[in-house]
C-alpha cells in the first residue's frame, strides 16, 4: 500500500485528502499546512490522520512514499525539488514553477531521483478531452485549423497570481495533450481592473510550428461561468462544454470543395450536416488522476502530466507573462 501525504490543505488542497482518504489502495497518512483552521477542516475527511503544521515533518518521514503537494505555486519548485531529494514521488500541483528556470531544475530533480514526479494538470485526465483526443488521433475531424478555448467566471479574486497563471494552465495542458508539441510563439493582451498589476482578464495567441493556431480567454471577471474547448477541422468541429450535461458536441459542419466546378461560386460548398453528441461515461477527474500517479509508482509506466509536460506549459506561460508586459508583443519560444 503507497502512504500518501498531502502538503496544503486549503481550497483545492482539502479535495485531494477526500479523494485519497477515499482510496482503498492509497493510504492518508499525515497532511499538512501551517494554518491551523485548514487543518481543522480537513479533519471530517481525515479521521485518525496525522496532521502537522510543519511541511519538513512530512518530506523526512521515511513511512511516506509519496507527497501530494497543493500548498501556494510560489512553494511548488522548492517543496517538489526537496521531496524528491527525500526519494519521495510526487504529485505537484499546477503550475509546476512560477518560472521557467524552477521548472527546469525541478525536472533536473526528478530525473536524478528515479522517482515518479507528475504535475497535476487535471483536464488531461478528464473523460471528455480523453475521446477529444481520440477524435483527433482517428483522423475522423479531417485536419485541427485552430482552437479556442474560454475559462471565464466571476468568481474568486486571487492576489498572489493574475488570471494567466491561475486558470492558463488548464487550457495550456489541454492544448499540450490534444497537439503534444510545444508552440512557436505566444502573444498575451490583459488587463488589471480590480487589483493593480494583477492582471482579471487575459487573451492569449499561441501559433504552432506546423500551421495551428489556439485562442485563450481567462479571466474571473465575467458575468457567468464558461469551460469551453472548441476545435476547428477540416471535416468536422467539436464543442467540449465542462459546463453542460453533454459534455461533447461533434458538428458535421464545414466547407467541401467538389472535385468539379464551372463557376467561382461552385468552389467552396457548405456542409451543414447532423450534431453528433457522444456517451461519455464520467468520472471525477481528480479521482482518475489520482490513479494514474498510483499506477506509475507501482508499474513505472509514462505519465500523461509528466514533469515534461509542466515544463512545457512554464515556458508558454512565461512567454505570455513577458508578452503581458509588453502589451501584445509576440515572444517566439522556438
Amino acid at each position: 500500500m503507497v502512504r500518501i501525504a498531502v502538503i496544503g490543505a486549503g481550497p483545492w488542497g482539502v479535495n485531494h485528502v477526500r479523494v485519497i482518504a477515499a482510496e482503498r489502495s492509497g493510504l492518508l497518512a499525515c497532511v499538512a499546512d501551517p494554518d491551523p483552521q485548514a487543518l481543522a477542516r480537513v479533519e471530517a475527511f481525515a479521521v485518525g490522520t496525522r496532521i502537522t503544521q510543519d511541511p519538513d515533518h512530512v518530506i523526512e518521514d521515511r513511512g511516506i512514499d509519496a507527497i501530494v503537494i497543493a500548498s501556494p505555486a510560489s512553494t511548488h519548485a522548492a517543496l517538489t525539488i526537496a521531496a524528491l531529494r527525500a526519494g519521495k514521488h510526487v504529485l505537484v500541483e499546477k503550475p509546476l514553477a512560477m518560472t521557467l528556470a524552477e521548472a527546469q531544475a525541478v525536472a533536473s530533480a526528478a530525473h536524478d531521483s528515479g522517482c515518479i514526479a507528475m504535475v497535476g494538470h487535471l483536464m488531461v485526465h478528464h473523460p471528455a478531452v480523453r475521446r477529444l483526443r481520440e477524435l483527433l488521433d482517428s483522423g475522423s475531424l479531417g485536419r485541427l485549423h485552430y482552437l479556442h478555448s474560454t475559462r471565464v467566471n466571476l468568481g474568486r479574486i486571487r492576489r498572489d497570481e493574475n488570471a494567466l497563471w491561475s486558470f492558463g494552465p488548464h487550457d495550456l495542458s489541454i492544448i499540450d495533450y490534444l497537439l503534444g508539441g510545444s508552440p512557436q510563439s505566444v502573444a498575451a493582451r490583459g488587463q488589471s481592473v480590480l487589483q493593480p498589476g494583477v492582471e482579471d482578464v487575459v487573451f492569449m495567441t499561441l501559433r504552432y510550428p506546423t500551421g495551428e493556431m489556439a485562442h485563450v480567454h481567462l479571466s474571473w471577471l465575467h458575468p457567468r461561468k464558461e469551460r469551453r474547448v472548441t476545435l476547428v477541422c477540416s471535416q468536422k468541429m467539436v464543442e467540449f462544454d465542462d459546463v453542460s450535461t453533454d459534455k461533447l458536441r461533434i458538428y458535421d459542419k464545414g466547407y467541401d470543395r467538389p472535385p468539379e466546378f464551372s463557376e467561382y461560386s461552385q468552389y467552396l460548398t457548405l456542409r451543414d450536416g447532423d450534431v453528433h453528441i457522444p456517451q461519455i461515461p464520467m468520472q471525477e477527474p481528480l479521482r482518475l488522476q489520482l490513479h494514474d500517479f498510483l499506477r506509475c509508482i507501482r508499474t513505472g509506466e509514462r505519465l500523461v502530466a509528466s514533469i515534461d509536460s509542466g515544463v512545457r506549459i512554464v515556458r508558454a506561460l512565461e512567454a505570455a507573462q513577458r508578452s503581458l508586459a509588453m502589451d501584445g508583443v509576440p515572444i517566439r519560444l522556438d
